[in-house]
């Protein structure tokens, strides 16, 4: 969390550092006045945002009777409240989770992952995601990707206020500042998110008490991913953080700057959390969903 809040320290800094090359002492005082309100903005309205981009569907227990109770389970082994639970109608299997707070917390998975998992490595990614809100990742993520966007915007804004200017910077500085400003904010949101990423993995494991169910979870995602593009995520790239795997195809050079670390090294952590080398348990067979059918015994009491 220490190395967590450090970064975003250097975000808001590198945001001023550009209000000041843009507008001096006036134009730092704005961009942390603009800083602030975006994060104002990522505090209260993010989580319904994407949850709105995504199409995701709020579902009770009793249309979901068994994926509800084991997300309830779940939480409740983590010590917290039971989140908002959604579905997203998607053939991409992935899932994310949002809110600013363990009490406004939401978990969103798609038919995809429903279709596709097993019950053991569902519970692995609910797991994974409670894991996000617990702590609070959602609300660090929000904030790290609305800095790091303003930042984009706020350079090429003053490339074209500069132009104007009698006493505008020298151009050369102004050029390099569009490039490297930008490119400095998504070095920083990657390290933020591989960081969390690895660490809700850990705490998801914890919380399911199998880290094998996990690692084959992510294992099975990234084998479902292929042939199957997720159309919104391509649309909105900023969210892709956000999702346990990368929802992204790669289609525009996605992977030179991927949020996510590699999934191989992410199972052999967890697989390491168990004592087992990776692959050395292998996944369950797949069978039919049972996320909508009658409720049947809970394998996670």
């Amino acid at each position: 969390m220490l190395k967590t809040f450090i970064l975003l320290g250097g975000l808001t800094a590198l945001f001023m550092v550009v209000g000041y090359a843009l507008g001096g002492e006036a134009g730092a005082t704005m961009a942390l006045v603009m800083a602030g309100g975006m994060n104002l903005f990522a505090w209260w309205g993010s989580d319904r945002m994407v949850l709105r981009m995504h199409n995701a569907q709020p579902v009770t227990e009793a249309e979901a009777p068994q994926l509800y109770r084991m997300t309830a389970d779940l939480a409740a082994r983590a010590g917290m409240p039971m989140p908002a639970l959604y579905i997203i109608h998607e053939e991409q299997p992935n899932a994310f989770a949002t809110g600013r707070s363990p009490e406004r917390g939401a978990v969103a998975v798609n038919t995809g992952l429903l279709d596709l998992m097993t019950q053991e490595e569902v519970a692995g990614v609910v797991a994974h995601e409670l894991a996000h809100i617990k702590n609070r990742d959602t609300l660090i993520m929000a904030v790290t990707a609305t800095l790091a966007g303003a930042i984009s915007f706020l350079a090429q804004f003053g490339m074209l206020l500069g132009r104007g200017r009698e006493n505008r910077p020298n151009p050369i500085a102004m050029i390099l500042m569009v490039i490297l400003a930008p490119l400095a904010a998504m070095l920083v949101q990657m390290a933020i998110s591989r960081a969390r990423e690895f660490e809700a993995d850990a705490e998801g494991a914890r919380i399911c008490g199998d880290p094998s169910w996990l690692a084959n979870g992510l294992a099975r995602l990234e084998r479902g991913k292929i042939g199957h593009v997720n159309q919104t995520a391509e649309a909105n790239p900023a969210s892709a953080h956000m999702f346990i795997i990368n929802p992204l195809s790669g289609l525009r050079m996605d992977r030179l700057f991927a949020t996510h670390p590699p999934t191989e090294e992410r199972i052999a952590r967890l697989m390491a959390m168990g004592g087992m080398p990776p692959q050395a348990r292998p996944a369950a067979p797949r069978g039919t969903s049972p996320w909508s059918a009658p409720a049947q015994r809970n394998p996670w009491a």
